[in-house]
């Protein structure tokens, strides 16, 4: 009796976790840095994006009389980008400045998608014993399945809107968007002769505080969509290869791809949506 209980104390110990986390893993620690398996999975998509294109370009400066069919794919894809990005700013001049930062995100976030689908993502890892026993940590994971990632994308694109509307209708113009002290300024100036000023302006006021309320809520919604949609997606193959590891996860990971597209591609336009209403003037 005392040996089987002995055995059964100790096998409840030599049991791994496995669950999926909402924080990335550490693996490494570098002094005081630590690297976690999305951090890494973020530097081989810069790496694997700055290859591709170096040799693209590459092959792009060289003087040939026919251009190759990669070229021309990317013809195609760069003009359908431009009219896309068009009709969001109404402006090829907003569309040439802001597009390759846009761009830039969606083929990150779009690479980074799919990354998170090869196999040995998340799968391939090592055994550490921690305070509540024994936990698998993976070498790799989607960095957009970490919510660090994606809020640290969002408030980016936040920020980066908020730094060209400053540039583009001045410091002044874009403070009074959100604190709008020149509609109580306006009430001391021409409250006599414009009465109405006095019921609309603090309107006007009360509403750039809400705007600012927006703004918050701006880089909620960014980070906390593109990371649940992910992250659910990664939960839900993991429980299909539990039911089946051979058949059954194939159209998930197809449906994945697609999500993966179209996560990237909202994220891009909602950002460029957000940089287009920045920079345009508030009119009367």
């Amino acid at each position: 009796m005392s040996e089987l209980s002995t055995q059964n104390n100790t096998q409840p110990s030599q049991e791994i976790q496995t669950e999926s986390t909402l924080f990335a893993e550490p693996i490494l620690h570098v002094g005081n840095f630590t690297i976690t398996n999305s951090l890494v999975m973020s530097w081989i998509t810069v790496a694997i994006l700055v290859t591709f294109f170096v040799l693209v370009g590459k092959k792009a400066s060289k003087k040939t009389k026919k251009m190759s069919g990669v070229q021309n794919i990317f013809e195609i894809l760069l003009e359908q980008a431009l009219n896309l990005a068009d009709s969001v700013t109404g402006s090829r001049k907003k569309t040439g400045k802001f597009l390759p930062v846009v761009l830039s995100l969606f083929l990150f976030i779009l690479v980074n998608n799919w990354l998170g689908l090869l196999p040995g993502v998340g799968t391939i890892g090592f055994v550490e014993t921690g305070a509540h026993g024994k936990v698998f940590i993976p070498f790799l994971r989607g960095a957009t399945a970490d919510l660090n990632t994606t809020l640290a994308i969002s408030l980016f694109a936040v920020i980066l809107s908020h730094i060209l509307g400053v540039v583009w209708v001045g410091a002044w113009n874009h403070f009074n968007k959100f604190f709008n002290i020149k509609a109580f300024l306006q009430i001391f100036k021409k409250g006599r002769k414009e009465p109405i000023l006095i019921m609309v302006n603090p309107i006007k006021a009360f509403v750039g505080l809400i705007e600012v309320v927006g703004e918050i809520a701006k880089i909620a919604s960014l980070s906390l969509r593109l990371f649940g949609n992910i992250f659910a997606g990664e939960v839900l193959l993991a429980s299909m290869m539990a039911i089946s590891a051979f058949l059954l996860p194939i159209p998930f990971m197809f449906l994945e791809l697609i999500v993966g597209i179209v996560q990237a591609l909202v994220f891009a336009i909602l950002t460029l949506a957000f940089m287009s209403i920045a920079t345009t003037a508030e009119e009367h």
